[in-house]
Order: C-alpha cells, then structure tokens, then sequence
C-alpha cells in the first residue's frame, strides 16, 4: 500500500533529519533545505503535506506557503517553529491558510497524529471536490444544495441564536426591533461606536426578511473618494468586457445593500446616491441606459449624523431617506452582562479558525474582560481572546495571567466607588488619584503572577508585609475560583 507523502521544509540539517526519521515508517518523506527546492518537489511529486519551518534565511514559511495556497491549494499546510508570537500565528491562519501551527521541541506521538488527521482533511477536501463536480452536473443537486446552505446561513442569524446576550441585556430590546422591522421594506439606519455589530445586526435583518434568499451585499464608504464610490455601486460599461464591472447595484440586485460608515461618504457622491434611490434606477458609468434598483438599503455609522447634517456635511434629504428607522446599538461597557457569553461564543470561532483547544475562561479572566470598557467593542474583545488562545497552554483553561496588560489595568467599578475616581479624574486630590492608580498597578502585577505574593511584592520592590498592608488598604482580593500558583 502507497504510503502518504510528506514535504518537509527546513533549513537546520539536524532537524530536517530528526523529522524524517520520526516519520519515516508512516510516510514516505521528501526533504528540503530552501523554499526552491520544495517547489521543484512539488512540481515533480505528488505531496498531501507540507511541514514547514517558520523562520529560514531566504523567506519566512508564512510567505512561502502563501505562494503554495495559490499554486497547490489542496495540499495541507504546517507551519513547525521555535517561536510563538501572535502575530506570525495569525498572519499564518490569514495569509498562508495553514492548518496548524507545531511549537519545538515537539512531540512524536503528537506530531504523527497531527499529520495524519491533516491526512484525513486532504482526503476529505478531495472527496468534496468530487462530490462538488457531480453537484455541478446536477442542475436539482446544486439548487437544492444553495437552499439548504442558505437556510443554514438564516438560521445562524436567527435573533434569539445568532446574536448573543444576557437574559437582561440591553440588546433584547434591539432584537425586539430588528424582529419588527425585518419583514418590511423599510430602510435602516444603524447607529453606534465602531466594532458594536451594526453589520451583524444588518444581516439578521437580511436573513430574516422576503429578500433573505437574494445577496447580502457591503460597502465600507469610509477613504473612499465620489470616483471610486461610483464604480464601486453603479458599475462600469466600458464597451469591452475586460473593463466592464458590475457594480453592487447589480449584484445586489432584489437583495439587500450595506452601507458602512455613510458619515464618510463625499458630499458630492450623496446626491448621486439620493438621486437613485428616489428614482428607483441608476446609470453605470460609461452608459446611456439606465437600471432598475431593486434593493433594500441599510446603512450605518459610527459618527453623529445628526451633527454632520446640521453642519452641512451630510444631506439632510439624504438622512431622512436613510433614516427610515433608527436603530442605536450599544457599546459593550454598557452590556457588561454579555460579556461572558461573547467571550465564550469568540473563544469556540477562534478555536474553530487556529485550530487550538481550549477549556473555557477561568471566573477570574472573565471577571477581568467584564471590568474593560473594551473601547473597540466586540471586535477588541474577538482580537484579546484569540491573542490569549494563542498564548495560552493547549487544551487548558485561560486565565487572567494571559490578557493584555493594559485590559488587567482596567478598574474594577467598586473601587472607582471606593476612591471617588472617575474616568477623567475631576474632583480628586492628587492623593486619590495616585492611590487609584497604585491599586490598579497591584492588580495587574497579582493577576499577572498567579496571585504569587512573594513574586508581585519582588517585582513591585515591596516587602510581602508592605504588599498586605496595601492589599488590605485598597480591599484587593483574590477570585475564589483562582487555582493558587505555587509558592517561589
């Protein structure tokens, strides 16, 4: 029986051999010590695997298994490092597609079995492909098969199982709106800071409206000057169909359009876009006749519209066409409550996408992310949790040792309480001030190391007396739940 075949990529000769002598009775190995002589190896063989060192002197694997994506898509992609920064991970996951991502020293047992269930995905993907070319084949497979994907996709924007919130939580009152407004015809216009889920709420609108089987379309009008806007919704005809481009109007045809960030759309692009949306029909660039518009428009933005119109920088016409119903979508330091339940519901995506396992949070790090005012909303939360997947141990639990620092800074509301400080610090004596930001500083050095006393009071240059007596002055104390570190 054929053995599968694995491409090694690895500029260290003694760990390219100690690769392949791991793996040499399970697979039939090739090996390379540059990025040129894989892909001549590629070329001439037949390969379901590639094992690729992070960090080589002519190019990172990152960028050279980008260029295998485009060139040899099916094949799976590893990346095997010494070094464990977010930021390779993530470009990794982003640019490259791998599949997983192995720390050295690494494991035998473990490496064999990562490689074969990367295997078994090469398999699956191929069987897909197969079955995909017999669905093509089959005009009744394949529209039966988009209804389905379709309904699945309805219902993970279900208003009780897409969005996620607390039994008490400010959003239950904007899905009762959502729910209302849905079926009609009416457009929408989303307000609120940037990263609260005004596209995801779009959505649940699309999916739950007559237009829901049609596309689902966005444009962000933010650094987009009238010319590009233009091309971008009414399309272009050229007369030569390599630099004709159909535009969203188009595409969205009896669908639905988003528009992001309508604040920053040029004043001269706004009476164009007015202009068809009363008419119901537009022009693509370069031509003489016009289209109908069949769309619903939602829009959002995270500026103050009212504002802008009042400062001539948005149409007042244009608002009220918008503005057809209003919808303000808070940030998340005024739903704390869902906190918990977004991080958990970030944490599976996250596992899903680096394909890393994780326990959960323990109650300390979740009490920690619901003290952050998380000033970029969800988006910052999604961005902290995959940062701490990253870092954290396989399969464990993630604790507040990982997060950020300047999340571990935030101040815990009580204590606000309890030394009279508010955000921008009026009414304080300078005392009252540097004694919140000591607090917080203690804290963060605490959580840091595990609630080690000896560790945090070295680090902060206190004795473990002095460091109890501050402890007990301010009220900080530790989480229950926390597993105590082991003493230094």
């Amino acid at each position: 029986m054929t053995k599968p075949t694995i491409l090694i990529v690895d500029d260290e000769l003694r760990s390219l051999e100690a690769l392949e002598r791991t793996l040499y009775d399970d697979f039939d190995v090739l090996t390379a010590e540059t990025t040129a002589e894989a892909e001549a190896l590629l070329a001439d063989n037949w390969v379901q695997v590639i094992l690729c060192d992070q960090r080589m002197p002519e190019e990172s694997g990152v960028a050279f298994l980008t260029r295998v994506r485009d060139r040899w898509p099916d094949v799976i992609r590893i990346i095997i490092s010494g070094y464990t920064e977010a930021d390779d991970i993530i470009a990794g996951l982003n640019e490259a597609g791998i599949y997983h991502y192995i720390t050295k020293p690494w494991q035998p047992e473990k490496l064999i079995l990562t490689l074969k269930n990367a295997l078994e995905m090469f398999e699956l993907q191929r069987q897909n492909q197969l079955l995909a070319i017999e669905l093509r084949l089959s005009e009744e497979g394949a529209r039966r098969k988009l209804t389905d994907n379709r309904r699945k996709l309805r219902r993970q924007y279900d208003f009780d199982d897409g969005i996620v919130r607390g039994r008490t939580s400010p959003m239950n009152r904007i899905c009762d709106t959502l729910a209302r407004v849905a079926p009609y015809d009416l457009s929408v216009l989303f307000l609120g800071e940037s990263g609260t889920g005004k596209e995801l709420a779009a959505r649940a609108i699309h999916y739950n409206s007559l237009r829901w089987n049609k596309p689902f379309s966005v444009q962000a009008c933010q650094a987009m000057d009238h010319d590009r806007l233009e091309r971008e919704l009414f399309g272009v005809r050229a007369g030569d169909a390599r630099r004709d481009q159909a535009g969203l109007f188009e595409r969205s045809y009896g669908g639905t359009l988003f528009l992001d960030e309508v604040g920053e759309m040029p004043l001269s692009f706004q009476a164009r876009l007015l202009r068809a949306m009363q008419e119901g029909e537009y022009r693509p660039l370069g031509s003489n006749q016009s289209r109908k518009l069949d769309i619903r428009l939602i829009a959002a933005s995270s500026s103050d519209l009212e504002r802008a119109v009042a400062e001539g920088r948005f149409r007042k016409d244009l608002y009220f066409r918008l503005a057809g119903v209003v919808i303000a979508i808070p940030p998340l330091r005024e739903r704390r409550e869902d906190i918990p339940l977004l991080a958990s519901y970030l944490l599976k995506q996250a596992v899903s996408s680096l394909g890393k396992e994780a326990a959960g949070f323990t109650p300390e790090a979740l009490s920690c992310l619901k003290r952050h005012d998380w000033p970029g909303n969800v988006r910052e939360l999604r961005n902290e949790i995959e940062r701490m997947l990253v870092m954290g141990p396989e399969g464990g639990e993630l604790g507040a040792d990982l997060i950020s620092p300047r999340v571990l800074m935030a101040l815990d509301p009580a204590q606000a309480s309890d030394l009279a400080l508010q955000p921008e610090g009026e009414g304080q004596t300078l005392r009252e001030r540097i004694e919140a930001i000591e607090a917080r500083i203690l804290r963060e050095s605490l959580i840091r190391h595990r609630w080690n006393k000896s560790r945090a009071a070295r680090e902060l240059g206190l004795s473990r007396v002095g460091l109890r007596s501050k402890l007990e002055r301010y009220g900080i104390e530790r989480e229950s739940e926390m597993p105590q570190a082991s003493p230094a």
